[in-house]
């Protein structure tokens, strides 16, 4: 299992957290980097589940001020729509995933069909959309064909 984060900080919390599961936490690597670029290329091709919940915000949007004082913005916004990291992610996906290899994504409610036809787009197939506990559209599950 690989674990990527853009940011040293959350890689420590990470790191920290695996140190509480004991031995399992042995088969986990913590990588520091953007993405896909963080991981070995031999893992290009080979991988079965892909799952983030990146920054999905876009920069007009308004926060509440207990999650902009809290969060670091790097985790919260991703360009003037928001999508900015979901493409790159999905982009890779169709190329990182093994064929049959699996794709799940947390976004705002109202990107959802923007990433299903990305998915579609890239040739990511069975895209389909899955609700918050409030019944709203908030995670993308979509498969590499094989």
């Amino acid at each position: 299992m690989w674990i990527t984060d853009a940011s040293a900080d959350a890689l420590v919390v990470a790191r920290s957290n695996l140190a509480g599961i004991g031995r399992a936490a042995t088969r986990v690597s913590a990588v520091e980097g953007s993405w896909f670029e963080a991981l070995p290329e031999e893992l290009h091709g080979t991988i079965d589940l892909i799952v983030s919940n990146p920054p999905y915000v876009a920069i007009s949007d308004e926060v509440e001020d207990v999650v902009r004082d809290w969060e670091p913005m790097s985790a919260l916004f991703s360009g003037e729509d928001g999508l900015d990291d979901i493409r790159k992610i999905v982009t890779g996906a169709a190329t990182w995933l093994r064929p049959g290899g699996t794709l799940v994504l947390e976004m705002a409610p109202e990107q959802v069909p923007v990433v299903l036809e990305l998915a579609n787009a890239c040739g990511l197939t069975g895209g389909m959309s899955y609700p918050d506990l409030a019944g709203r559209p908030r995670a993308v599950v979509a498969r590499r064909s094989n």
